[in-house]
């Protein structure tokens, strides 16, 4: 007598005999339609279609390498085309000499660009320096100069060119303190510049609190609830990063309402008030 079945691979109707179906059943096998069927039932991969935008080639990859990756391609070729049009799209740098737009996050767009602000002349760094304490009332950051590395070239290191330039270079680390305008006394230039933000809006805030049941810390800023940190050094001290990381950890177990503020906040460009506009609110 003849039964019919589903074909476990293709879904179609399979006729067999009742004798066949049973043995089937009592070992356990499945069903299928023809050898084809069983054939491509028994293929360890899976077959797709390049994730590229305007090529539908098709292929297939097996099952270990089709569960690493979110998007599949067809060849190097159009993985290459994809990533280089990624980078391309993220890349927001500009040239510090010509503001050019970077393709791949370099300092500068050509060699020409490179040449000119690598060799620049002692009179121009020395002027520059001059120029800018004359802009802003104060020495600049090594980070705020663009002709750094010819700085170190020309004189041999920056804290020597602060001194051609006829300034005091401050090169032990808090041993120069800065008066705020409401008389705060802060550690660095760029926490009298956090303070002074926070004097021009009349926001309350005091300076150096220690966190709660623990004297050994202290916070650069607290207004209100929240709890605002400046980690100038971060990256560059291993003992710092080490004490950056114990602050963390203590805000954490704290529940603080903990601020992170960095020099890319102040430098070259302000954002204190996109940072910090929770305050204003």
């Amino acid at each position: 007598m003849i039964h019919t079945a589903i074909c476990n691979f293709c879904k179609k109707d399979v006729h067999k005999s009742v004798g066949r179906l049973n043995e089937e059943k009592k070992l356990g096998w499945k069903s299928y339609c023809s050898r084809e069927c069983l054939g491509m039932s028994r293929r360890n991969r899976k077959d797709l279609t390049c994730s590229r935008a305007g090529c539908k080639n098709k292929f297939f990859r097996v099952f270990n390498q089709y569960r690493r990756f979110k998007n599949h391609y067809c060849s190097h070729r159009c993985l290459a085309i994809v990533v280089n049009s990624r980078r391309i799209l993220k890349s927001k740098q500009k040239c510090k000499l010509c503001n050019n737009f970077l393709k791949y996050g370099k300092t500068y767009c050509s060699p020409k660009c490179k040449q000119l602000g690598m060799t620049q002349s002692g009179e121009f760094l020395l002027s520059w320096i001059r120029q800018f304490y004359k802009d802003h009332s104060r020495i600049p950051l090594k980070r705020e100069c663009i002709h750094y590395h010819a700085v170190r070239i020309r004189f041999k290191g920056w804290n020597n060119a602060i001194l051609v330039a006829g300034f005091d270079p401050n090169p032990v680390m808090f041993a120069k303190k800065y008066l705020a305008n409401d008389g705060h006394k802060c550690d660095s230039l760029s926490e009298r510049i956090i303070d002074d933000w926070l004097s021009r809006r009349n926001i309350n805030h005091q300076r150096s609190v220690p966190y709660p049941n623990n004297e050994q810390f202290t916070a650069d800023f607290v207004v209100d609830k929240y709890w605002i940190e400046f980690f100038g050094l971060s990256g560059e001290l291993k003992r710092y990063d080490y004490l950056k990381r114990k602050k963390l950890r203590l805000a954490k177990k704290l529940d603080l309402n903990l601020i992170k503020l960095y020099p890319k906040d102040l430098f070259p460009k302000g954002n204190l008030n996109n940072v910090l506009k929770i305050l204003i609110s």
